[in-house]
């Protein structure tokens, strides 16, 4: 069971470390040709970032709240 949460956390991990290099390589201006132009490949990045982070966090925080180890502001009401 430990190691199917690991993967499921390393996952997103991996993503959101490809959209840090996509946004890297779009501000340095090296496009990569799956993509039809550079702004696109930064957007791309951005939302591999925020996808990739959003999915790690709500994971913690539901692991944590079927653990009851939040504070009163992430209780479920």
């Amino acid at each position: 069971m430990r190691l199917f949460a690991l993967l499921l956390l390393v996952t997103p991990g991996v993503i959101a470390v490809i959209g840090i290099k996509l946004i890297r390589d779009a501000l340095f201006n090296v496009f990569h040709p799956v993509f039809l132009h550079v702004a696109i490949q930064g957007l791309f990045g951005v939302l591999c970032v925020i996808g990739g982070i959003a999915f790690i966090g709500g994971f913690i925080l539901h692991r944590d709240r079927k653990r009851n180890l939040t504070k009163g502001r992430f209780q479920r009401k």
